[in-house]
């Protein structure tokens, strides 16, 4: 079966793994509700500084920061498209809510339609 992904890499404030445990933890119901099938957090382990491109350098990461690599799957990029406006929408979701203990900003995401999986 094929699925649809939502892959995210962001630069945590290490002093902030609770807080950003906590904030997914909250999250991914919504994501699982909203027609999401899985809903992944990695926090980086073995991250390394590359010297033309690398996680660190796409996220500017900062000597005080963790590289995070996350993904969502969907059975469809149509299943996607109609959760991610219900999932704006949640409250459950809204900043004062659950605030993102990082910088958006520099946030890296995109959508990817599976074309090999074993």
């Amino acid at each position: 079966m094929s699925y649809y992904v939502d892959g995210f890499v962001a630069a945590v404030p290490t002093a902030n793994r609770e807080s950003y445990r906590k904030h997914a933890a909250a999250a991914a119901p919504v994501f699982k509700e909203h027609g999401a099938l899985s809903v992944v957090e990695c926090w980086g382990d073995d991250v390394p500084e590359g010297t033309l491109t690398s996680f660190p350098m796409a996220v500017k990461r900062q000597a005080d920061e963790t590289v995070v690599f996350s993904w969502i799957t969907w059975p469809s990029r149509q299943a996607r498209d109609e959760a991610w406006k219900k999932v704006m929408d949640d409250p459950r979701l809204k900043p004062e809510a659950n605030p993102m203990p990082f910088d958006g900003k520099r946030l890296i995401y995109g959508g990817f339609e599976t074309i090999v999986e074993a």
